[in-house]
C-alpha cells in the first residue's frame, strides 16, 4: 500500500539524531518494500525461466543416469570382475540410486527400481556396521595399552576440551538468536497492539470537523481517508509514518518527538523491517535450486539482485549440459561388460 503524504516534514537540521535515525529506518523500509515488490513480480518470470532452461537439463541429465544405473546393475554380475573392481561398481551404483531417489524426472516405475537397489546398499552397509561393531576378544597389546593409558600425565592432551569449548560456543550462539528471536516476537507483539492506538491518535489531530480553515480542511479529509484505507488494511507502517510526520509538523513548540515514542516508532519500524527482510529471503529460497546458486547466496549477505538469480540459472544450466555430455559418452560403454571393464581400467567409471 502506497499513498503520498502532503505533511512537510521538518527540515533535517532540525531534529535531533534519534529522529533522524527514525526518518532513516522510514527510508530503508520504504526501499524494502519497493525490492519485495520488484522480487514479487519477477518470482514467476524467474521460475519459468528455469522450467524453460535448467529443468531440462536436469531431467535429461537424471534419465541419462538411471540408465547407467540399470546397466551397471545388470552387468554387476554378468562379468569377471576383481574384488577392487566390484567395490568400485558397488560404490558407483549406491552414488546413482542415492542421487536419483528424489529425483522428479523419472517414471514411478524407475524410481521403484531405484529405490530397491538404494534399499540393498542401505541393508548390506547396516549388516557390515553390525559385524563391525562386534566387540573383540583383548589381546596382550591392547591390556599394554590400557595399562599406559592409565599411567599416562593427567595434564596430557584432553579431546573433550574442544568439543566442551565447541559445545559452549554453540550454547552461547543459540542464546544470541533466542535473544533475537525474542526480541523480534516483543516488536511485532507491540506492532499489531498498537495499530489501533495509533489510528485513533491520528484521527483525533487531523480530524476534518476540527478544522476552520477550508483549504487545510480538504488536505486532512483526504489525510484520514488515507489513514481509514491503512488501517482497513492493516498497514502500521503507513500510519506509523504519518503519525511520525504528523508530530514532527505540529511546530517548535512540542520540541519533536519524544524519547518514548521515538522508542516506541524504532521498535515497531524494527518489525517491519525484519518482516519485509523475511518475505524476500523466503522468495529467493524458493528460486534457488544448485548448490552453488545456495553458496552464492550466502555470499551475497542479502545483496543478491534479480539479475544474478538469472546469471546462476545460465551457469548452472552451462555445467549440467557439459556433464550430461560426459554422462552419454560413459554410457555408451556400459552396455557391454567389456566397456565397464575399459572405464573400469581407465578410471572413469
Amino acid at each position: 500500500m502506497s499513498f503520498n503524504l502532503k505533511t512537510t516534514v521538518q527540515p533535517d537540521a532540525e531534529l535531533s539524531p534519534q529522529q533522524k535515525k527514525l526518518n532513516r529506518l522510514i527510508e530503508k523500509i520504504e526501499q524494502q518494500k519497493i525490492d519485495l515488490a520488484a522480487w514479487e513480480k519477477a518470482q514467476n518470470d524467474i521460475q519459468q525461466y528455469a522450467r524453460q532452461t535448467l529443468v531440462p537439463a536436469y531431467n535429461e541429465l537424471h534419465t541419462v543416469l538411471f540408465q547407467q544405473l540399470e546397466q551397471l546393475w545388470k552387468h554387476l554380475h554378468g562379468g569377471e570382475f576383481s574384488k577392487a573392481e566390484v567395490v568400485l561398481l558397488d560404490e558407483k551404483i549406491q552414488y546413482l540410486a542415492a542421487y536419483l531417489k528424489d529425483s522428479k524426472a523419472l517414471s514411478e516405475q524407475e524410481i521403484n527400481t531405484v529405490e530397491e537397489i538404494d534399499t540393498f546398499y542401505q541393508q548390506y552397509a547396516e549388516h557390515t556396521n553390525t559385524k563391525k561393531a562386534k566387540k573383540k576378544p583383548l589381546t596382550e597389546t591392547d591390556f599394554k595399552f590400557e595399562s599406559a593409558e592409565s599411567d599416562a600425565d593427567e595434564t596430557a592432551f584432553d579431546p573433550f576440551d574442544d568439543w566442551d569449548n565447541t559445545k559452549h560456543e554453540q550454547q552461547r550462539e543459540q542464546a544470541k538468536l533466542k535473544k533475537q528471536q525474542e526480541k523480534r516476537e516483543q516488536a511485532a507483539k507491540m506492532a499489531e497492539q498498537s495499530l489501533k492506538t495509533v489510528y485513533l491518535k491520528i484521527a483525533a489531530v487531523i480530524h476534518p470537523d476540527r478544522e476552520q480553515d477550508e483549504s487545510k480542511k480538504l488536505e486532512k479529509t483526504e489525510m484520514l481517508q488515507h489513514a481509514n484505507a491503512a488501517y482497513e488494511q492493516q498497514d502500521l507502517f503507513y500510519l506509523l509514518k504519518l503519525q511520525i510526520q504528523i508530530e514532527q509538523n505540529r511546530g517548535a513548540a512540542q520540541k519533536g518527538l519524544t524519547a518514548d515514542q521515538i522508542k516506541f516508532y524504532k521498535l515497531a519500524l524494527d518489525a517491519q523491517s525484519q518482516q519485509l527482510d523475511s518475505q524476500i529471503d523466503d522468495i529467493i529460497d524458493s528460486l534457488v535450486w544448485s548448490e552453488n546458486a545456495k553458496i552464492a547466496v550466502q555470499k551475497s549477505k542479502g545483496k543478491v539482485q534479480i539479475s544474478d538469480l538469472y546469471e546462476q540459472i545460465d551457469a548452472d544450466t552451462a555445467a549440467i549440459k557439459q556433464r550430461l555430455k560426459w554422462e552419454k559418452e560413459r554410457l555408451k560403454y556400459m552396455s557391454r561388460v567389456k566397456g565397464i571393464e575399459m572405464l573400469l581400467e581407465n578410471g572413469v567409471i
